[in-house]
């Protein structure tokens, strides 16, 4: 048996429920935001800080700012029933009168609070009002014999709706109070050159901020923190190294060339020099006794499917079935079509395989699959389930578009024997992250563009001139083209000012009589957003509006203009991977940024990048150095992990450090040396079930 974690960490995985003011309202919102564990509210870091020691006089006082006063309550001025007027509170002390005022009131609240002619402690932001100071809603009422009840330096914790600072804060403070003292898994010498607290002391350093500096991310205590993560990510990518291949042996696909061969003989193309030695190396892989598990990255447009392709035809050479798995329907629906069309002069065809009630027969293709009459198969999910059987799986291509993990992986994988995995992203990903998001896998990159693909040239324009941007379209559409156009949200929200994509459609219809104008967004029945894309792919509808939704995956060669309207509330990777819905041809094409201004300085920075260069590569490394703490390994990073305490573009030398120690923690037989440690490590710090379950041997 296993040695055991420490006992005293179950506290950290208790449900949030059990933690002081968390009830089951809470405890949802907490769910949904932040985690339904106590570990998950500690790595819930603060992002900025209240200084509450300013205990200016009343009658020196800077209007907003944040202080804190002593007074004595004079009186009460309580609104008489069904009235709107605000509870008004007069206090004073020896330097002034301070007017306390309660909206929205309960009698037994305020009375209880502030009793007049007691003293008490009050604390919050200040307004001037006639000359005269007033406080609204103080955030701390306290006793003066409770006077250390009241923070001098507050911590600011990020919120969501429904979730406010004091029962956040109480929270967090009773989880602090579960965090046990525990074995210390960073190598002492390490500890000593960094300076880093133990474990315990940081988590509770970086809850209780003393000044701006603390909340950086390189400050002594989040530091060792993001190491702790980053420790962990690489310790599970070194076991699912091992489990996934170390202990699944491959198998060499031999093939034969003859179908690669007539592939490559009947493209329309010359491949380029990237695709070429992709497949070289996948081959190579094939080839080898152990089991493949390769990262095929590439640009728009690089060429992933022919790669894959070339992959699949290899292993069907060599007497075994091959399987692409999609993210969605319409990718798989997609990928079908585009890959029979590839095999349509070899003579053969690519089977569909969707979930339950997505139209086609289903069971023929599964009866297939079984006997081994279907060489190739292409779907979303359905390929993985438990009524589906290979008669001899021996290549699964996992088109990784969105968030597929290590699970998705293994399953697949295990689908058959010594089955090789290829991961396709269509995000490009600078070389260290890709090494953090990856880790268990070898990488091919496809670097280049197919001859003839001219870079889309890029613009950008102030939403004022929309009516210069639709009369350019108008006449863009007259000459037979067809366009794109991006809205960031679906409906209005009075929150944020931006444009709707039902009412973008719908006023576009009217400017432009005679052009079928279709719609496409997540809120839509699939049904129905397949239908509007396909209309805009057969040339049926020359514009479509849309959301994010054609970010990945939709090819219209056709298209050849995208205008992205508020473009400034775009990342850079999503408005690359918007702009790569066109210049899909070998007609120029073009891409329009609109924008609200005044821009800050990151968007400013963003639509320069954008103008200036085609690369994905490029633009990731940019996208790297502008974003801040945690955004570039967010969702948008198509498979890519998340992580909370870490920052990648601040912790490139604590990765580099965390990949030796972690190396230096397992034994020869590629396992932990300490079972126990390296089990705490992961339950603290590595959020992946499949990674956590892999590694719990």
């Amino acid at each position: 048996m296993h040695p055991r974690r420490p006992t005293e960490i179950y506290g950290l995985f208790a449900a949030t429920t059990v933690l002081p003011g968390v009830g089951p309202k809470l405890a949802g919102v907490l769910e949904k935001r932040i985690g339904a564990h106590v570990i998950d509210l500690l790595r819930h870091l603060p992002v900025g800080l209240i200084d509450r020691r300013a205990r200016p006089a009343l009658t020196d006082l800077v209007d907003g700012s944040i202080a804190t006063f002593e007074v004595l309550v004079v009186k009460h001025d309580k609104p008489p029933p069904g009235s709107r007027r605000p509870w008004r509170v007069i206090t004073e002390n020896e330097t002034g009168r301070l007017e306390i005022i309660f909206f929205h009131a309960r009698d037994d609240y305020v009375s209880r609070m502030l009793p007049a002619g007691e003293r008490r402690i009050v604390s919050g932001r200040v307004e001037i009002r006639q000359g005269k100071p007033q406080m609204a809603h103080p955030d701390h009422i306290v006793r003066l014999e409770d006077h250390g009840e009241m923070p001098e330096m507050e911590p600011i914790y990020p919120l969501t709706a429904g979730l406010t600072p004091k029962p956040l804060r109480r929270a967090i403070e009773g989880a602090l109070q579960r965090v046990p003292a525990l074995p210390e898994w960073i190598p002492a010498d390490l500890m000593t050159a960094r300076g880093w607290p133990d474990f315990t002391s940081a988590m509770h350093q970086v809850h209780a901020p003393q000044a701006a500096e603390d909340l950086l991310p390189t400050s002594k205590a989040r530091s060792r923190l993001a190491f702790d993560e980053l420790l962990a990510n690489q310790l599970a990518l070194a076991l699912v190294r091992h489990a996934a291949k170390d202990s699944m042996p491959g198998r060499r696909f031999a093939g034969t060339g003859a179908l690669a061969t007539a592939l490559m003989t009947a493209l329309p193309f010359t491949p380029t020099g990237a695709q070429t030695r992709a497949i070289a190396e996948i081959r190579a892989d094939q080839q080898a006794p152990r089991r493949m598990l390769r990262m095929l990255q590439g640009d728009v447009g690089s060429g992933k499917t022919l790669v894959a392709l070339a992959a699949m035809l290899h292993t069907v050479e060599s007497g075994a079935q091959a399987a692409l798995l999609a993210p969605t329907e319409v990718l798989a629906r997609q990928h079908h079509t585009s890959i029979n069309a590839f095999l349509a002069p070899l003579g053969m065809e690519a089977h569909l395989l969707l979930g339950q009630g997505r139209g086609g027969d289903r069971k023929p293709v599964i009866e297939a699959l079984e006997d081994g009459s279907a060489k190739i198969v292409i779907g979303t999910h359905a390929l993985i389930s438990e009524g589906v059987t290979y008669h001899d799986l021996g290549l699964a291509v996992v088109d990784e578009q969105h968030r597929f993990g290590v699970r998705q992986r293994v399953l697949l994988g295990q689908k058959g024997e010594g089955v090789d995995v290829i991961v396709m992203t269509a995000t490009p990903i600078p070389r260290s992250l890709a090494m953090t998001a990856y880790g268990d896998l070898d990488h091919s990159r496809l670097d280049e563009k197919p001859a003839g693909r001219l870079p889309i040239e890029t613009r950008a324009l102030p939403l004022d001139r929309l009516g210069e941007v639709v009369d350019r379209l108008r006449v863009a559409l007259a000459s037979g083209k067809r366009a794109y156009w991006i809205c960031p949200l679906v409906e209005e929200s009075e929150k944020l000012d931006v444009a709707a994509a039902e009412e973008r459609q719908q006023a576009l219809a009217r400017a432009l009589p005679g052009v079928e104008v279709a719609l496409a967004h997540g809120k839509m029945k699939p049904a129905a957003r397949d239908a509007a894309m396909q209309r805009f792919r057969s040339g049926a509808a020359q514009l479509l509006v849309a959301t994010t939704v054609v970010e990945v995956g939709v090819d219209v060669p056709e298209a050849s203009v995208i205008i992205i309207e508020h473009a400034e509330r775009f990342g850079l990777a999503q408005l690359h991977q918007l702009r790569g819905r066109v210049g899909r041809s070998d007609e120029a094409s073009s891409c329009l940024l609109l924008y609200q201004g005044p821009l800050s300085e990151t968007a400013t920075a963003r639509l320069a990048v954008m103008r200036e260069t085609n690369d994905g590569f490029v633009i990731a490394e940019r996208d790297l150095e502008l974003r801040g703490p945690g955004e570039f390994l967010g969702q948008r990073q198509s498979g890519m992990p998340e992580f909370t305490l870490a920052n990648l573009a601040v912790h490139q030398d604590l990765l580099a450090i965390a990949r030796k120690v972690a190396a230096g923690m397992m034994g020869e037989d590629d396992t932990p040396r300490d079972r126990a440690t390296a089990d705490l490590l992961l339950s603290l710090f590595e959020r992946d079930s499949a990674v956590r379950f892999l590694a719990s041997g």
